[in-house]
């Protein structure tokens, strides 16, 4: 448990990691190629796919994203479940 809630923070830490987690709460279900000219276009950065890929990558391993391959195609999905658990830490009820 401790790994992923560190896997998570590191995830989180990084803004271009944020603004795909914001572009798939937006559209989910997109694609390497979509991801990138959402970045571009909606949030100025100009990461290259290598790069993005990488994001996707860390995302993946802190079980923020998962990927379901279709064809020649990879579709990115958001899963919000590791979150659930950085708030409970704290948001518990006391005695």
């Amino acid at each position: 448990m401790v790994r992923v809630v560190a896997d998570v923070f590191k995830a989180l830490a990084d803004p271009t990691r944020r603004a795909i987690l914001d572009e798939l709460t937006d559209r989910d279900g997109q694609t390497l190629f979509e991801l990138c000219a959402r970045l571009s276009m909606k949030h100025g950065l100009g990461s290259s796919r290598q790069a993005v890929s990488q994001h996707l990558r860390v995302l993946e391993d802190a079980a923020l994203v998962t990927a379901r391959r279709e064809g020649r195609y990879t579709f990115h999905h958001l899963d919000p479940r590791p979150l659930v658990g950085l708030t409970d830490r704290w948001t518990k009820e006391r005695p």
